[in-house]
């Protein structure tokens, strides 16, 4: 890890680096997801809350740091910083934006992978608990064919 500095700029190449780490993890799980590889999904997760972790603290330091320059610590706080600086970090600052942007969407496709897996198994284990598929089921009579669950009580 290089000197981080005492700027909000500083620390951008590894909040970068932790990004790029990052977005190559979402990527190996968008695969893993799509092999329905659950071994490899485990191994991901805990890398994937290492690097979210790591990311979380060097975006903290920098908000430690535009909030003792008299910014607000926030990404619109950043870009005010920026253009106040005249920095030369404004290339870095986007690229980090940029990954960020890629790392929210593949986020995104994997819920929707996730989605669709739990899906498929809640399906598969409705079949194996014999309930009925597709919705209302309804037999000859007209009369929904689902089963009830519930007992009935006899007092007497």
């Amino acid at each position: 890890m290089q000197n981080l500095g005492n700027t909000p700029a500083d620390g951008l190449a590894d909040e970068f680096a932790a990004g790029k780490i990052l977005l190559q993890l979402l990527q190996q799980e968008q695969q893993l997801l799509i092999n329905a590889d659950v071994d490899g999904l485990a191994k991901v997760t805990e890398e994937k809350t290492t690097a979210v972790v790591r990311m979380t603290e060097l975006a903290q330091r920098r908000y430690r740091l535009l909030a003792s320059a008299g910014f607000e610590a926030s990404e619109s706080g950043m870009q005010t910083w920026l253009k106040s600086a005249a920095a030369a970090s404004g290339k870095s600052w986007d690229a980090l934006l940029e990954l960020a942007r890629q790392a929210k969407e593949l986020n995104r496709t994997n819920g929707m992978l996730i989605g669709q897996h739990m899906a498929r198994s809640q399906n598969a284990l409705n079949v194996l608990q014999g309930a009925p598929q597709g919705g209302n089921m309804y037999g000859p009579n007209g009369q929904s064919a689902a089963k009830s669950t519930s007992r009935k009580l006899v007092v007497g």
